[in-house]
């Protein structure tokens, strides 16, 4: 079976939607750091609609990887000319594959740095997006301050260094442009970040501070950083993905991705020098993100931090197998209802009740098959943003808080390295040495996780937050997470 080319699109149309425009007439306007199954999912998504509308021909996508794990990535883009296999699993069993077009290059930044710098420099650059994680950042949890001190950030502050980083990157481009002339591109932060866009700004320019304070300035004055939330299950492509595209398509795809079908995407309208018709494929363009970025992080990305320590704990390991038993669905709609809701602004146009009962719907979905190890991957940048809020707002309000509470001690369960049937868990964290060393101490001295300032500031010194984290921690030594999960769905309290 041929792989995924330009010329197998005319083989496979009749059964797989394909791109209906001439992709040699597309012109690249966006360029994306950090291109994985969510950017495919999600944003080259939004685009490839766009085209298939005969809109937005030169908002062409040109994906850019910097890290040593972004080679898989050119190699199978490059490939397939830039082509992939967006598969959407309904609940149903249906499957409703298309293949997009929208990415029509990718450079793997460490093979040709001076192309990267001067496609970024180039005019017909005009938005440079980010899906580059949490973690990518580079600040401090709790300060929020801009990491320096990071050898690869030292790395590129070098006078007359090639860059490795997205920072580098960006910062020499712009300054190209200043002194060409040109004006500088926006930064679209896509990334599950509160104020993604505010931190975006802060933390390139606090890169080109440190590195050109003139350009910095500048960046202060003309560069846009557009906040926004965005929304999509998209889970790690497996084999099995593979192997059934072909099997039920005919295609042979060397990286599709594989997304349930609801997807959001809420976009304040502030850029630079233009941007696509977002609006046409159902973005919505607001004034402020801020509202509906609070509701998705803290009710369906705590939901998820939830059910991934709660459920792995209890001996599930794919996220709707426990987003289907009732005590699990108790839980989670008490924990949305009673603790993360009250921490909320008020969101124009969304029924939050609704809401809250589709997020259980979504994480219900068997098509899907997340798994809850991919939900506990790097609590450490993930917690600090969706849960923690919660935590110091009902805290600060004297409204309850034990489950969210709950939460944060199967993490530490978690961070053990042991499950409850002595099974050994890989913890996959960049704190991951610091976790596991304060929870191989916890049994003698409870408060030995929570003690860790750079994830969770002073929490620790809240009575009340102690008091709670010492009776979730050990009833859940004591008797389980699934006991923990049971006393709370039923009584609200492991008392």
């Amino acid at each position: 079976m041929p792989e995924l080319a330009a010329a197998l699109l005319s083989q496979i149309s009749e059964t797989v939607a394909v791109p209906t425009y001439d992709r040699s007439a597309v012109g690249v306007g966006i360029v994306h750091f950090g291109v994985g199954g969510f950017h495919r999912a999600h944003q080259a998504m939004y685009v490839d609609r766009l085209m298939g509308e005969g809109l937005a021909m030169d908002w062409g996508i040109c994906g850019v990887g910097v890290m040593p794990a972004d080679r898989a990535m050119a190699d199978a883009l490059n490939a397939q000319q830039g082509l992939y296999t967006l598969v959407i699993k309904h609940a149903d069993g249906k499957r409703e594959p298309r293949v997009i077009g929208s990415i029509v290059d990718y450079l793997y930044a460490p093979d040709s740095p001076e192309r990267v710098l001067e496609l970024l420099a180039s005019e017909q650059t005009r938005i440079v997006s980010l899906t580059i994680t949490e973690g990518g950042y580079n600040f401090n949890q709790v300060t929020n301050e801009f990491e320096a001190d990071n050898p690869a950030i030292a790395a590129d502050l070098r006078t007359d260094a090639i860059p490795t980083t997205v920072f580098g990157y960006v910062a020499e481009a712009l300054a190209r442009r200043r002194d060409r002339g040109i004006a500088p591109f926006t930064i679209m932060s896509c990334d599950n970040v509160p104020g993604n866009g505010d931190m975006a700004r802060h933390t390139f320019t606090s890169f080109a501070r440190l590195k050109d304070p003139a350009l910095a300035a500048w960046m202060d004055e003309h560069v846009h950083f557009p906040n926004s939330m965005v929304d999509r299950i998209t889970p790690a492509t497996v084999p099995a993905d593979r192997a059934e595209l072909s099997d039920q398509f005919g295609i042979d795809d060397r990286w599709p991705v594989v997304c349930e079908p609801f997807t959001q995407w809420v976009l304040e309208d502030d850029f630079g020098i233009g941007r696509p018709p977002f609006d046409e494929v159902g973005v919505q363009l607001v004034t402020s993100v801020e509202p509906y970025e609070l509701m998705k992080l803290r009710l369906l990305n705590g939901g998820h931090q939830a059910l991934g320590y709660f459920g792995y704990l209890a001996g599930y390991r794919l996220a709707h197998e426990a987003a289907q038993d009732p005590r699990f669905v108790a839980l989670l709609r008490t924990y949305m209802d009673t603790e993360a809701t009250p921490s909320l602004l008020p969101v124009p146009g969304v029924d939050l009740d609704a809401y809250k009962s589709e997020l259980i719907e979504r994480f219900s979905n068997p098509e899907i098959r997340d798994t809850l190890a991919r939900l506990c991957v790097d609590a450490s940048e993930r917690i600090p943003k969706f849960l923690l809020p919660v935590i110091r707002h009902q805290l600060h309000t004297g409204g309850p808080v034990d489950r969210a509470i709950a939460v944060i001690a199967c993490w530490a369960r978690h961070a053990e390295g042991v499950d409850e049937q002595g099974e050994p868990i890989e913890v996959i964290d960049p704190a991951r040495d610091v976790l596991m060393d304060a929870a191989r101490q916890q049994r003698a001295q409870p408060l030995a996780f929570v003690q860790n300032s750079d994830i969770f500031g002073a929490l620790v010194d809240d009575e009340r937050f102690a008091r709670s984290y010492r009776r979730a921690l050990s009833y859940v030594h004591e008797h389980g997470a699934l006991a923990l999960v049971e006393a709370l769905a039923e009584r609200g309290t492991w008392d």
